[in-house]
């Protein structure tokens, strides 16, 4: 009689850790991600950035009519899965988005190329626009993380705030330049008006 107790408790203990070990796998994925701030306000850079989800590129992008390199480059977007999850179920980013820029120098000479661009090692820069709707005002920040380790809060005085706002396809997001996203966003309904407007005088 003690024997099948002993067996019942011990499937009972097992049947307990079958359902418990997934939800604990569960919420370990989802927070692997999230952003991390340094005692200061800024953001550790989420190195491992280029695991995520891909969204787009642009060469030589830029907002102002007078800006000019003397090079060319290209811009690659990545978000962190989970919210290209949410944003695939709604149209639009849940809290905790990390949208990374990164820059990157284009090549022309190199193997066996003869024409036009290609990515180089050489990175110029990465940014990351974050929303955490409990700590900034307006919901998103953004941050210049040029040493790929720390991202430096920048202050809401600056032109990326107000461009962003102003430009925006969705909340404050350029998802105009992420293709397969803007086609969810227009099926969604979630696109802003200031850029229906834009859209609409063109």
């Amino acid at each position: 009689m003690k024997r099948a107790w002993v067996l019942i408790l011990l499937l009972a203990a097992a049947l307990a850790l079958a359902v418990l070990r997934p939800q604990a796998s569960s919420n370990k994925e989802s927070g692997a991600n999230l952003p991390v701030y340094t005692s200061d306000g800024n953001l550790k850079f989420p190195a491992n950035y280029r695991e995520w989800v891909y969204l787009t590129s642009g060469v030589d992008m830029s907002y102002s009519p007078n800006m000019s390199m003397d090079h060319s480059m290209f811009d690659n977007v990545f978000v962190n899965p989970e919210a290209y999850k949410g944003f695939l179920q709604t149209g639009t980013w849940p809290d905790k988005t990390m949208l990374v820029l990164e820059a990157r120098v284009a090549g022309t000479k190199g193997s066996i190329n003869k024409n036009g661009h290609f990515q180089t090692g050489e990175v110029m820069g990465r940014e990351v626009h974050v929303r955490d709707e409990a700590r900034f005002p307006g919901k998103w920040a953004f941050f210049n993380a040029d040493d790929g380790v720390t991202g430096k809060l920048l202050p809401r005085e600056m032109d990326c705030y107000s461009c962003h706002q102003q430009h925006g396809a969705v909340d404050t997001t350029f998802v105009q330049f992420y293709p397969t996203l803007l086609e969810i966003a227009k099926k969604k309904n979630t696109l802003s008006a200031a850029y229906a407007k834009e859209e609409a005088g063109k």
